[in-house]
């Protein structure tokens, strides 16, 4: 990169880091690749691809996306990556399914993530066919030939090694997985906690294989407040949170970010940001009010108590005023929490990312690359 637009993205990253935003260089000269893992909290369309019932590809999903089409994304408009992307000065990544991902397409990055998996492999296999991670993280080693084949060994290596990793995984381990039946085969084998350090364990040598693929800076999610979603507040007889998911959260979270020390002191500092997402979530939920919201107890879009029942449809309630719901269907926000949720990835404190926000380390990272 040269000089001058190395500097001119390092004034970028630090305005944006102040909230202001400045046009100080064009996309091109900013971006950096983007890849994306997990579940549909950041699917946006592989699952369109798939035999899957975890799929967002019709209306009333997508009516606030620029094109007002349902896309495979779990929102009303833009779903996390896609808000990362507007940050990086990059077009969306697209989904690694995509029939459109090909030359210099490869180079924004790619979009693995499918609605319905988790950690295991065994979790959402009601919702039958999906790219479970173990088929994610082929999929990013097959990218990675492909794009060799565009750019060469050495810049292909150089992109991998430079761009922002973000992984999503946990939640339907437990929703969709230990907790899915009163007495699930995950939920005879294991006790919670035991089932929790299995968890951590296996999501330890994922994120131990990205290393190994290339990944130097990945943002990695834990898990929201689960028993708060309206889904959950729908079974509940008293319209309470679930205990049992709240616990499986709470229990989680502190687990995976020792593991995320872990690594960071084995590979460097700021190679794995922890996002506490459980935090962000819970503070929408404790007082919508205070972040502009109507409620975070109704889904906008749904059926039945709290819009909390199955996936939103062309004969669901729907909100007329999205920007006034913390959550757009039964488990996933809106696209205004999302611009929130990643305002805290971008510029919040330790107690929302840590060891840095990504302002931080894009910061950081630009001026390494002048």
């Amino acid at each position: 990169m040269a000089k001058t637009s190395s500097s001119s993205c390092l004034m970028l990253a630090t305005t944006m880091a102040l909230g202001v935003v400045v046009l100080l260089a064009t996309p091109s000269e900013c971006a950096r690749a983007f890849f994306v893992f997990g579940d549909s909290l950041v699917d946006n369309g592989n699952n369109n691809y798939l035999m899957s019932t975890a799929r967002a590809d019709s209306p009333p999903y997508g009516v606030d996306y620029p094109t007002h089409q349902a896309t495979g994304r779990f929102s009303n408009g833009l779903n996390i990556p896609d808000i990362i992307s507007e940050h990086l000065g990059a077009e969306p990544t697209l989904p690694y399914l995509s029939p459109e991902l090909h030359g210099e397409k490869l180079l924004v990055g790619a979009n693995f993530a499918s609605a319905g998996v988790g950690i295991l492999n065994d979790t959402g296999i009601q919702f039958m066919e999906m790219v479970r991670m173990s088929r994610q993280l082929h999929y990013f080693h097959e990218y990675q030939g492909k794009l060799r084949a565009v750019v060469g060994a050495s810049e292909a290596k150089q992109i991998v090694n430079r761009a922002l990793v973000l992984i999503t995984l946990g939640g339907n381990d437990f929703v969709n997985n230990y907790y899915l039946i009163p007495f699930s085969l995950r939920s005879l084998q294991f006790s919670l906690p035991d089932y929790v350090r299995y968890l951590i364990s296996e999501y330890k040598k994922i994120l131990m294989r990205l290393y190994d693929m290339g990944a130097r800076r990945v943002l990695v999610t834990g898990t929201g407040p689960l028993g708060c979603a309206p889904a959950q507040l729908a079974r509940s007889r008293g319209g309470g949170c679930n205990a049992d998911l709240m616990r499986a959260a709470e229990l989680f979270n502190p687990q995976l970010s020792w593991v995320l020390e872990e690594l960071n002191a084995r590979y460097g500092d700021g190679t794995f940001i922890a996002a506490n997402t459980y935090r962000i979530h819970f503070d929408f939920i404790t007082d919508p009010a205070a972040y502009g919201f109507q409620t975070a107890r109704e889904a906008c879009c749904g059926q039945g108590p709290h819009n909390g029942i199955g996936l939103c449809t062309a004969l669901s309630n729907i909100c007329t005023d999205r920007d006034q719901y913390v959550f757009w269907d039964a488990y996933h926000p809106t696209e205004r929490a999302n611009r929130i949720i990643v305002s805290q990835f971008m510029t919040g404190s330790l107690d929302y990312v840590n060891p840095l926000n990504l302002s931080t380390a894009l910061h950081i990272d630009i001026a390494l690359m002048d």
